[in-house]
């Protein structure tokens, strides 16, 4: 992909892009058969199919993790032995952890006093 063909900008925060009320209400006035329709009829975002759907990898939200804990990417890196960097990175999607990674956050977001407990012991 060449970067001459990509146009970035950034949203102003005072001037966010807005639906009118009408425009909001069209999604849940639509029964279930033209909604389909109306999603098959845009070829560059078709829905997912049963196998893509199956293919794909559940990843922990990092992001949701580090904030229910309240704390900063810094201090989530250093409690639970991780790389600032990934941190980073698997929050802004520049990666996607590994299934270990995945493995970890998944038990971090259920039980982290655990984790750190286990670190804490293997020091």
């Amino acid at each position: 992909m060449s970067d001459v063909n990509i146009t970035k900008f950034e949203l102003a925060p005072d001037h966010l892009p807005t639906l009118s009320e009408a425009e909001a209400a069209r999604p849940d006035a639509m029964d279930e058969e033209t909604f389909h329709a109306a999603a098959l009829s845009d070829a560059d975002n078709l829905p997912l199919t049963e196998v893509e759907l199956s293919q794909m990898k559940s990843v922990p939200d990092i992001k949701t993790i580090r904030a229910q804990l309240k704390l900063s990417q810094k201090e989530f890196a250093r409690t639970f032995d991780l790389s600032l960097g990934v941190v980073r990175d698997w929050e802004q999607g520049r990666f996607v952890p590994d299934r270990a990674a995945r493995v970890l956050l998944k038990v971090i977001a259920h039980n982290p006093e655990a984790v750190k407990a286990a670190l804490m012991h293997d020091s």
